[in-house]
């Protein structure tokens, strides 16, 4: 029985969880989730997602970094934040640069959805447009309960596995 509580407090115990939920960048995504307003552990969730924070990261689409963040989209926010130009090279292969795209990113995708963090999360995946046409059809109500109702299974997956690594990070990494 002691064996028991033992196990039991060594496993809800947030420092021994956390060698099983590692958050790898952890000053760059403070930086930059602090510089767009984002909570960093919804990035970091993100990119546990998208790479398991691999750096150097490039998807079979062409997506880049840990991120994973397409070439088209890195152009555009580097135009749109006026950040000097970058060679897409340094976004695949700069995990802090990555970073910061990203999360300037979700911050854009976040205004775009007053601030639903689940329909942000939806649209960093599959695209703000579809994201938009699904809430304005009433196909999907922007909530995590209602995930199953997400038209694209790919995109129904990937809000619900960063719904629970945001949950376990949440809880293991208050001081974030």
């Amino acid at each position: 029985m002691l064996l028991l509580g033992f196990i039991v407090i060594l496993f809800f115990n947030s420092s021994w969880l956390a060698l099983f939920y590692p958050i790898y960048y952890k000053e760059e995504i403070r930086t930059h989730a602090g510089t767009y307003g984002l909570d960093p552990l919804v990035v970091a969730a993100i990119i546990k997602v998208e790479t398991n924070y691999k750096p150097g990261a490039e998807s079979p689409k062409g997506a880049l970094g840990i991120m994973q963040i397409m070439p088209d989209t890195a152009d555009w926010v580097v135009q749109k934040a006026k950040m000097d130009e970058v060679e897409l090279s340094r976004v695949k292969e700069e995990s802090g640069l990555n970073i910061q795209i990203g999360t300037w990113y979700l911050d854009w995708l976040g205004d775009q959805f007053d601030g639903n963090m689940i329909a942000m999360i939806a649209a960093y995946n599959a695209g703000p447009t579809n994201v938009k046409n699904w809430l304005k059809s009433g196909r999907w109500d922007g909530k995590l309960e209602t995930a199953k109702n997400i038209p694209f299974g790919e995109t129904r997956h990937y809000v619900q596995r960063v719904a629970h690594y945001y949950k376990q990070y949440s809880r293991i990494y208050s001081d974030f």
